[in-house]
Order: structure tokens, then sequence, then C-alpha cells
């Protein structure tokens, strides 16, 4: 399974959960943000990491400190666009297994 498999299977799970889905792999200068959602007012960032098995901590061992950081700046970016600035989260969809994915979902995974 290829990574925009991966988001694609994450943005399905999450408008089953009554998310809207606002933009797919918003790139700017300072980095990518793998979805953007709506989840009632919140704007939601949200980071898709995949991993065949939970081995070296799995997905979400993958979003480090430094990736973090470049999500905010790049989160930062596209609220620059924005006339308001609505309530924000940063949610983290992890993936694990090669057929059967399970699904991870966590809320407000990190933040500034």
């Amino acid at each position: 399974m290829k990574g925009s498999d991966a988001e694609h299977l994450a943005a399905l799970f999450l408008q089953r959960q009554h998310l809207v889905l606002l933009e797919k792999n918003y790139r700017c200068r300072f980095g990518e943000i793998d979805l953007i959602m709506r989840d009632g007012i919140t704007l939601v960032f949200v980071e898709v990491k995949m991993r065949s098995s939970n081995w070296f901590g799995g997905a979400a061992a993958s979003i480090t400190a430094a990736k973090q950081a470049k999500l905010i700046r790049a989160a930062r970016h596209y609220l620059s666009g924005l006339n308001t600035y609505p309530p924000c989260r940063f949610d983290a969809v992890l993936l694990t297994g090669n057929h059967d994915q399970e699904i991870t979902w966590i809320k407000d995974a990190f933040g500034e």
C-alpha cells in the first residue's frame, strides 16, 4: 500500500466519523499536511502514518518533534490565508498492517 492509499483510507475513516474533508496534501514551503478537515467548527490538521507492524514504536513513533514543528509551520501558513482563525487541532491517523489495516485515530495528538 502506498502513502496516497493510506491517506485515502484515513480520509474515508474520518468522513465516517462526520469530519468534512477540505484539502488533501496541502503543500507550502514549510512542509506538507496530509489532510485538512473540519470537525464541527474546529479545523483539523491530520498527519497520516502507515507501518506494516508496531515494531520500533510503530507509526506513532515516526511523528517526531521535528515533524510536529514542520506541521505546525505549515498549518500557520494555511491559516494565514483565512479571513478568520477557527479553533484548530492536530490529529494523527495511524494505520498498521499489510492487508487488513488497523486504524488508530489520535485526536489532539500534539500542539504548541
